[in-house]
């Protein structure tokens, strides 16, 4: 049989990812579309599936090799008598490919942390005086040059707490490092038990230290208070969490509230969708909320930007963002070049995506390059909320469900529709000024819709 070379699909605008999971070997039978091999970015994990069915004859990537799209996985023998090869044939992995799926981007259970020279159970108070010199360095757990075995959630936990992976002792299966395992080394570094390479260097001290009175998470066995049920987080939610806690912790968040008249929006909203019942396409409020922020983005240009270490890089495109919720969790698809589509077009494309969004079937094209993120609740309701910005942006609106109620024209309270903001913004971009401002442009478009062509 002819031998098939399965390569890297389009994975949307990453140049690089690297190779953090291995889930067939060669004489392995896959079937199309099952998962080869796991890859990490500097936003998320995937997988990349096989583009063809067969037995694997030669892995041509291996553990920490960088591949981008076009880059060959593998060498796949394709074909009917391929496909239908015993299954049995092939010598069974240690870890099979749905459980290494799970596992690439998620901590494993806390499982014992081995700590030969630490101190007892109880929390380790921090040493005010420096550490001596004698004390040992703690032995790394992977071979030179070898990336270490850990699934992105725990490398992201570790680069937040300064813990160099090459150094810390993997208890996972094969190796893998655990939560537990970087928790048990933060332990001992700040006990005194051990040193990083870099504190015999002589240089600072990681950031861990900053935060010597945190005390470690509770652990509290749940079952002995009642009947109890265990459920496994989706992959999209372990993923996004991890975002999430890093966004919060590291972003300063500031949230201005305001309202919204939108009395007059919401009539012509009403409107269009009288005229194009037929054509299947429904208008919705956040299709004229992405136009009103492009608006917005355009007149206040540093919410259209991002950091980059010291300088500020301001985007002459708008990309926005629209949270979508689903059964496994949130996921943030993207509206390309929102300033060029109409609202009808623009309600169409999130029709769309929001259906791929429900279906698992969203690409990692459709979630990237956005500007600024829009999170909204109206569907369900709520008056205000803090959303927690996407990093790399700097800003993101918070909606949640309009109200009637009765506003003063000068004369006399009359009932008007009004509309919930809230706008998270990172106060090392932008100050509250400038934050206030956005917000009452931002209303005053929604509140008359022509000022999008001023």
């Amino acid at each position: 049989m002819a031998l098939v070379e399965v390569k890297v699909p389009d994975i949307g605008d990453f140049k690089e990812v690297e190779v953090i999971e291995l889930l067939v070997k060669p004489g392995d039978t896959v079937a199309l579309d099952q998962s080869l091999l796991t890859v990490e970015s500097d936003k998320a994990s995937m997988e990349i599936p096989s583009s063809h069915a067969g037995v694997v004859r030669e892995l041509r990537v291996k553990l920490g090799d960088k591949v981008a799209e076009g880059s060959l996985v593998l060498l796949l023998e394709a074909g009917a008598a391929a496909v239908a090869a015993p299954a049995a044939a092939a010598a069974p992995s240690a870890t099979p490919p749905a459980e290494a799926a799970v596992s690439a981007s998620a901590p494993p259970r806390a499982a014992p942390v081995p700590a030969p020279t630490a101190p007892s159970a109880t929390p380790a108070a921090p040493v005010a005086a420096p550490m001596a010199a004698e004390v040992p360095a703690h032995e790394p757990g992977s071979a030179k040059g070898v990336p270490p075995h850990a699934s992105p959630s725990i490398r992201l936990l570790a680069r937040e707490l300064g813990v160099p992976l090459t150094e810390v002792l993997g208890t996972g299966p094969k190796g893998r490092i655990t939560q537990a395992d970087v928790q048990g080394f933060v332990k001992q570094v700040m006990a005194g038990a051990v040193q990083t390479a870099a504190q015999r260097a002589g240089a600072p001290a990681a950031p861990a230290s900053a935060f010597p009175g945190l005390l470690p998470w509770p652990q509290v066995d749940f079952a002995k208070f009642g009947p109890i049920e265990r459920r496994e987080l989706s992959r999209i939610k372990k993923i996004a969490g991890a975002n999430l806690h890093r966004n919060w912790v590291l972003i300063p968040h500031v949230t201005n509230h305001d309202d919204a008249d939108i009395t007059e929006l919401e009539a012509l909203r009403l409107q269009l969708n009288k005229e194009h019942e037929k054509s299947g396409i429904k208008v919705t409020m956040l299709a004229f909320l992405v136009k009103a922020c492009v608006a917005a983005l355009k007149k206040f240009p540093e919410f259209n930007a991002s950091l980059d270490g010291e300088a500020l890089v301001l985007k002459n495109y708008f990309h926005i963002g629209v949270a979508a919720d689903t059964p496994s969790g949130l996921v943030v698809p993207v509206i390309k070049d929102a300033d060029g589509k109409g609202i009808l077009q623009i309600s169409q494309e999130m029709s769309e995506l929001a259906g791929k969004a429900r279906e698992g079937k969203l690409s990692p094209a459709e979630m990237s390059g956005g500007c600024f993120s829009i999170s909204s609740l109206g569907g369900i309701g709520g008056r205000y909320f803090t959303p927690i910005i996407n990093a790399p942006e700097v800003a993101i609106l918070g909606v949640c469900r309009s109200a009637m109620e009765p506003r003063w024209d000068g004369k006399a309270f009359a009932p008007r529709l009004v509309l919930p903001l809230s706008l998270s913004w990172d106060h090392r971009v932008i100050d509250g000024a400038a934050a206030a401002r956005f917000n009452a442009y931002l209303c005053s478009v929604l509140a008359d819709f022509r000022r999008v062509l001023l």
